[in-house]
């Protein structure tokens, strides 16, 4: 199967540069390119391309609002990975709030932009996971936790176990492992906690768990067996 790519940058160099890591796979195709998110926007809606490599800082219109746009505009949505130059740009925070799968940074290699590109294509969420945590952690750390939500209080012992996993950056086979679950129920437990909290995609439930306390970084790696929603990731 081939995944079509829309890369959308303002920067010329950095649009050639994504264009021949991508199509050095065969099985990714670019279909178009844009220069700011006005054009990201418009391109995605025109071409329907499986993935759109979304840079954050571009003119008229930004990563983030042109993310916001397109999810709310294309049926089905594309797949957003945003691309970025550093780890640590509140600007990513937003792009992920607002429905992006995940982000990748500029100084990735080729197979990692591969193998990313493919994990959003086929439904993954969460790419670049090392990095993600740190962003979501010095985040948490400069901000004061959000309380959970009336639908936290809906959610069964079991769906808040699997949030916590989630938020680690793990994959429905690793939850299900911990858990000693199949991967279906996993999934089964990931689309309850979706609809239940009214987010879009996995990400989403990770900056949920962090913004909310339910996470603390810097501490122990995995759900909290007590009664306490809190727990730590490491």
């Amino acid at each position: 199967m081939t995944v079509d790519v829309l890369v959308a940058d303002d920067q010329e160099l950095v649009r050639a540069g994504l264009r021949t890591m991508l199509e050095a796979d065969p099985g990714l195709r670019v279909v178009g390119e844009a220069v700011d998110g006005v054009e990201a926007v418009r391109e995605a809606l025109r071409l329907r391309p499986d993935v759109v490599l979304m840079d954050i800082r571009m003119p008229r219109m930004d990563g983030i609002e042109a993310t916001r746009r397109l999810l709310a505009a294309a049926t089905p949505p594309p797949a957003v990975l945003v691309v970025t130059t550093f780890e640590t740009d509140e600007y990513v925070l937003g792009a992920l709030r607002a429905g992006a799968e995940g982000f990748l940074l500029k100084t990735a290699t080729s197979a990692e932009l591969h193998a990313a590109v493919r994990a959003v294509a086929a439904g993954g969420a969460v790419v670049s996971p090392g990095p993600t945590r740190r962003l979501l952690d010095s985040h948490v750390r400069r901000a004061s936790p959000l309380p959970p939500p009336a639908a936290y209080g809906r959610l069964s012992q079991r769906e808040r176990d699997v949030l916590l996993h989630v938020a680690a950056g793990r994959t429905n086979r690793e939850i299900g492992a911990a858990l000693f679950v199949g991967e279906t129920t996993v999934k089964t437990h990931v689309s309850a906690l979706l609809s239940t909290l009214g987010l879009g995609n996995r990400v989403q439930l990770a900056v949920f768990a962090y913004e909310h306390g339910l996470v603390v970084p810097g501490g122990r790696d995995g759900p909290d067996q007590s009664t306490s929603p809190r727990t730590t990731i490491g």
